[in-house]
C-alpha cells in the first residue's frame, strides 16, 4: 500500500500546480442600494430579453466573499485580485463589474419594458502575480443576474446563474499584452460588456467556453 500512495501524491501535486486562479442609448443609473427592489416571491412573466430597458443597474459583492492575497498558482478564496493597490477588494470588484455592465447596456438598443439589472458576484478569480507571469490560466467570474420591475421590485423571471469563465493570458503573452495597455483589468471589462450583451439579446444567454482542467480544477 506504501508503495501506492507516493505517486498518487505526486500526481495530485502536478494538476495543483495546474490549476491557475482565475485564477441604452437612454442613461443608464448605478446604484448600490435601491429602496424597493428587495426581492419578493411574485415572479412576472419574462418577456423576450431584447424587449427589456434597462434603467438602473445594482451590482452587488458580499462581504461574505473570501479574500486570497496569497501568491500562489491556486490562492484559494472567492475574490482573487492584484491589478488594484491593496485594499478593499470587494469595492474593487464592484466598480469594475459594474462598469462593465452598465458599458455593455449603454451599447445596446433599449426595449419597451423598463427593468432593473441586478448582478451579484459570486466568484472573482483572476492571476495572481506567480500564476500572470508564468503559464497563465483562467479568468474564473461568475454571478447571479435577475431582472426586476424598478417600481415594485418584482421579479421578471427566475434568477439565472451566469458562469463568464475565460482563458487569461500569461508569460510572455501577458507581459506583450500589457506592452500595448491590454490588461488583466481591460480583457475582463471587454468580456463581461459581452456576456451581458449575449445574456440581454440571445435567449439562451452567454455559454463559456469548455476550459478543460484549468477550467474543472479552477472550481474547488
Amino acid at each position: 500500500m506504501t508503495a501506492m500512495k507516493t505517486p498518487m501524491k505526486l500526481i495530485f501535486g502536478l494538476l495543483a500546480g495546474l490549476a491557475l486562479t482565475a485564477c441604452a442609448s437612454a442613461p443608464v443609473e448605478t446604484t448600490r442600494n435601491v429602496p424597493g427592489t428587495a426581492p419578493t416571491e411574485r415572479l412576472a412573466a419574462a418577456p423576450v430579453p431584447s424587449s427589456f430597458d434597462i434603467q438602473t443597474v445594482l451590482v452587488e459583492v458580499p462581504r461574505t466573499l473570501e479574500v486570497s492575497e496569497r501568491n500562489r498558482f491556486y490562492p484559494g478564496g472567492d475574490i482573487v485580485w492584484r491589478e488594484d493597490p491593496v485594499g478593499d477588494r470587494h469595492s474593487q470588484v464592484q466598480k469594475i463589474v459594474e462598469n462593465a455592465m452598465v458599458q455593455g447596456i449603454r451599447q445596446m438598443t433599449p426595449g419597451t419594458v423598463p427593468a432593473q439589472l441586478h448582478i451579484e458576484v459570486t466568484r472573482f478569480h483572476a492571476l495572481t502575480e506567480k500564476a500572470r507571469y508564468t503559464v497563465g490560466g483562467v479568468h474564473s467570474i461568475q454571478f447571479n443576474m435577475s431582472l426586476r420591475d424598478p417600481v415594485t421590485g418584482q421579479l421578471f423571471g427566475e434568477p439565472k446563474f451566469v458562469k463568464a469563465d475565460f482563458k487569461a493570458l500569461g508569460g510572455k503573452a501577458a507581459f506583450a499584452a500589457e506592452k500595448v495597455g491590454n490588461t488583466q483589468k481591460v480583457r475582463i471589462t471587454d468580456h463581461l460588456i459581452g456576456v451581458i450583451q449575449s445574456e440581454m439579446t440571445q435567449p439562451g444567454g452567454y455559454v463559456a467556453d469548455n476550459l478543460g482542467l484549468f477550467g474543472a480544477l479552477n472550481q474547488l
